[in-house]
């Protein structure tokens, strides 16, 4: 199958070289660096670095750039698309074991999971982790242990969904609208490390506005898609 990894990055000038590098290493896929119009140098390394590399006029956020990674995914003939974050948390030896699962039909959506095998730790961060893990299981009836991971294989049928619908987000609430349309998930244990530079773009602030949004959207409005008849 023809795989592209979509690597959305925003003011990540010091972390995407390591990343490309190890996706590069690890892989023998396509990838995109989809530069969300960042402010410092990320898209100059990527030029000078040869990257194959997209950039967004205007700062829009993560869903626009995965929605172009998307778009340029089904346009080029791709049969899967993997989110993989540019800040070098990822590591590229697991995507094997995300596009194995499509491969054999066992997945339309894989998931890099951290918490398969390993237990999910207490921690502030991690109770908003679990509350959507209950609101995915309340309105599907399916559990989902990480379901803020941004480590995710689509297959061809999930990647037209992107691009027929720009409501569509790489977040949790977009695993409940593929689940209501049958669509199966399936999660792969993976490693993740910590981020080396930069900061996370969810302040305590944002923290709450997004878990506010999550469940707004899986209870008031993914949770009210029609489920596709199967046959």
């Amino acid at each position: 199958m023809k795989v592209l990894i979509i690597i959305p990055a925003y003011n990540e000038e010091k972390n995407i070289e390591k990343t490309v590098n190890d996706v590069v290493k690890n892989t023998s896929y396509d990838y995109v660096v989809v530069n969300d119009c960042s402010k410092d140098k990320t898209f100059e390394v990527c030029k000078k670095n040869g990257y194959n590399v997209l950039s967004l006029p205007v700062n829009y956020g993560l869903t626009s750039g995965i929605q172009l990674g998307m778009k340029y995914a089904y346009q080029n003939g791709y049969d899967i698309a993997i989110q993989f974050d540019g800040d070098g948390q990822h590591q590229a030896s697991y995507l094997k074991d995300l596009v194995k699962e499509i491969e054999e039909g066992n997945a339309n959506i894989a998931i890099g999971s951290r918490f398969v095998e390993e237990k999910k730790p207490f921690s502030m961060r991690m109770l908003g982790s679990r509350l959507i893990s209950l609101a995915i299981k309340l309105t599907t009836f399916k559990r989902i242990t990480d379901p803020t991971s941004g480590m995710r294989a689509y297959d061809r049928q999930a990647i037209e969904a992107f691009v027929s619908d720009a409501s569509l987000t790489p977040e949790p609430d977009t695993l409940v609208y593929m689940l209501k349309k049958n669509m199966k998930v399936k999660e792969v244990q993976v490693e993740m490390k910590e981020r080396e530079f930069g900061e996370s773009y969810l302040s305590p602030l944002k923290s709450v506005k997004y878990m506010a949004n999550m469940f707004f959207s899986i209870f008031l409005i993914r949770n009210l898609t029609r489920k596709k008849r199967v046959g």
